[in-house]
């Protein structure tokens, strides 16, 4: 297999190291990274501003400067990888969860997802925090979740989300498949003033809540299961589309 990895953590980062060798296991790898850290910022795409690609320290790993992790899957597949694509995109290991709403805002997923959108299967990895981040530790999780893949590939490309227990906090019981739950963070903005007496703000606080909701990735977690989600790119409300159709009529 030909296979892809970003991170949204920047190419440093731990984490990504880790999955890069665990997916070494199952083909070749190319990795195409943000070079910095880029949390937070989604499906974001650098339309407005070019990026720049530059071979790492590495033997197939590349950097892009200024690049999201949507900007990473693009140029890696149509520019790095251009002359053979790959077969799956992996991207992490994020060292915090992306449950539930995190989805939305992940730059770990949104890789993942740039892979769906693009026509390949893309899988997002996580682990949840902790103490610390023992990363090798979770390797027989990881292995296994990509050979689940490999093995039983979807008939059509999807976003798998994968969160995986800290070991610290406790033993890992097995695999679990999971909707996507509810993740609720402090409603808080804080105000700071600079030295010059202007005003600048941080938003989202450190508080986070999670409902109970069974059969959710966030429940899963908390059970001591990695949990395994499958995401649509399709964010159609299907059911409220009926309701729209009696908006319809003819002319103007």
């Amino acid at each position: 297999m030909r296979i892809l990895i970003t991170n949204d953590d920047g190419i440093h980062a731990e984490g990504l190291r880790a999955l890069e060798e665990v997916a070494r296991e199952f083909g070749e790898t190319t990795v195409v990274a943000p070079d910095r850290n880029r949390s937070g910022v989604g499906q974001a795409i650098s339309l407005l501003d070019p990026v720049r690609v530059r071979a790492f320290t590495r033997r197939n790993w590349y950097e892009v400067q200024d690049g999201t992790p949507t900007d990473c899957v693009y140029v890696g597949m149509h520019h790095v990888m251009k002359d053979e694509p790959p077969d799956l995109v992996l991207s992490g290991i994020n060292p915090g969860p992306n449950l539930g709403w995190d989805v939305f805002y992940s730059g770990t997923v949104a890789g993942a997802r740039e892979a769906v959108l693009q026509g390949v299967t893309g899988m997002a990895i996580s682990l949840v925090s902790g103490k610390r981040y023992p990363f090798v530790e979770i390797v027989p999780w990881i292995r296994r979740v990509i050979e689940r893949v490999v093995k039983q590939p979807p008939a059509t490309p999807i976003c798998v989300n994968v969160n995986i227990p800290n070991p610290t906090q406790g033993p890992i019981h097995g695999i679990r498949a999971a909707s996507v739950g509810q993740r609720i963070y402090a409603k808080e903005v804080l105000v700071r003033t600079d030295p010059r007496g202007g005003d600048y703000l941080w938003i989202g606080g450190s508080a986070v809540h999670m409902p109970d909701i069974p059969g959710s990735d966030c429940n899963a977690i908390s059970d001591g299961y990695v949990s395994v989600s499958p995401l649509t790119v399709d964010p159609t409300c299907m059911e409220t589309l009926p309701l729209f159709r009696g908006w319809e009529s003819e002319g103007a």
